[in-house]
C-alpha cells in the first residue's frame, strides 16, 4: 500500500444521540470524534453516523458519501435482475451447474463482487485490510443482514473479516483454505461513469495504490485449493509473477485465472 498518502478522518454523528455510537467507533479505529454540530475544519474526510447507515464523506473532493448498500441502488437493481452465472465474474471463479465454490475476497473493497458472488450461490468471506472501509462493510452487512428478505442468505454465505488479506490467507488451517481466491487490486479505473471515477479517486487517497500486489499474488497462489481469480482493467498487463493460466474478458474488465494444483500450499 501506498504510504504516501496522509488522509485525515474524524468520527461524527448527526444527532447527539447517536453519540455513543460514533465514540466507540472513533475509540475503535483511532479517530477524532467530533461533536455533532461541529464543523469538520483540518479533516479530508469525515466518517458520519446518521439514523440510517455509516457513510464516507469527502471533504476535498467533489463526491457525494460513499456508503455500502447490499439493499437498494445498483446492488438491489443487479441482485433482482442483473445477471446469471453466464457472467464474466461468475465463469471466473467457477460459478457453474451445482457448483457453488467458497471464496475468499481478499481485497473487499466496498464488497460489491462478493456481494454478487454470494447471491449467485458462493460462500464469500470479505476480507478489507482498511480499517475504515471495513467499518462501512460492516455497517451495510449488518443492514442487509436485518432485512427479512436478505438477511438469511447472506448470513449463510457472506462473512467479513477486518485485516490484510495476506495474514489472514497465511494464518489458515489447512482445512480453513478456500477454493478460490479473489483479487481486485486498487488501479486506475477506466469505467466513464463519473461516479466511480469520482468514488474511486477518493478511495485511493484514503487507502493508497496497493503496490504489494505481486506479493499478495504469492501469498493467494500458496493458499487457494482449485484457482486465483484477478480482477484487472481489459488492456492493463497481468500482475508481476506467474503468467494465468486463462482471462476471460468482459468489456472493460478482464478476470485473469491462476489455475492450482489441489496439494498446493
Amino acid at each position: 500500500m501506498n504510504t504516501l498518502h496522509s488522509p485525515r478522518v474524524a468520527v461524527r454523528a448527526t444527532l447527539p444521540a447517536l453519540q455513543p455510537r460514533a465514540a466507540e467507533l472513533a475509540e475503535r479505529l483511532g479517530l477524532s470524534l467530533l461533536p455533532s454540530n461541529a464543523t469538520p475544519g483540518g479533516y479530508t474526510h469525515l466518517l458520519e453516523l446518521n439514523e440510517t447507515r455509516l457513510a464516507l464523506l469527502p471533504l476535498e473532493e467533489r463526491c457525494g458519501p460513499i456508503y455500502v448498500d447490499f439493499l437498494g441502488g445498483t446492488l438491489g437493481w443487479r441482485r433482482r435482475h442483473g445477471g446469471d452465472q453466464g457472467q464474466a465474474l461468475a465463469r471466473a471463479v467457477g460459478l457453474k451447474g451445482g457448483q457453488r465454490p467458497d471464496v475468499l475476497d481478499a481485497t473487499a473493497g466496498l464488497g460489491r463482487d462478493g456481494f454478487v458472488l454470494a447471491c449467485l450461490g458462493a460462500r464469500v468471506r470479505l476480507v478489507e485490510r482498511s480499517p475504515i472501509i471495513a467499518a462501512l462493510l460492516e455497517d451495510g452487512l449488518q443492514r442487509a443482514l436485518a432485512d427479512p428478505e436478505l438477511g438469511p442468505l447472506l448470513s449463510a454465505r457472506l462473512t467479513l473479516t477486518p485485516g490484510s488479506g495476506s495474514a489472514v490467507m497465511a494464518a489458515l488451517a489447512e482445512d480453513q483454505r478456500p477454493e478460490v481466491v479473489y483479487l481486485d487490486p486498487m488501479y486506475p479505473h477506466r469505467d466513464k461513469s463519473a461516479l466511480v471515477k469520482k468514488e474511486m479517486r477518493v478511495l485511493r487517497r484514503l487507502v493508497g495504490d496497493d503496490e504489494d500486489a505481486p506479493a499478495l499474488l504469492t501469498a493467494a497462489l500458496r493458499c487457494a485449493r482449485h484457482r486465483v481469480v484477478v480482477k484487472r482493467p481489459r488492456l492493463a498487463p497481468v500482475l508481476e509473477g506467474p503468467r494465468p493460466s486463462h482471462a476471460i474478458t468482459a468489456k472493460s474488465t478482464r478476470y485473469d485465472v491462476y489455475l492450482t494444483e489441489p496439494s498446493a500450499r
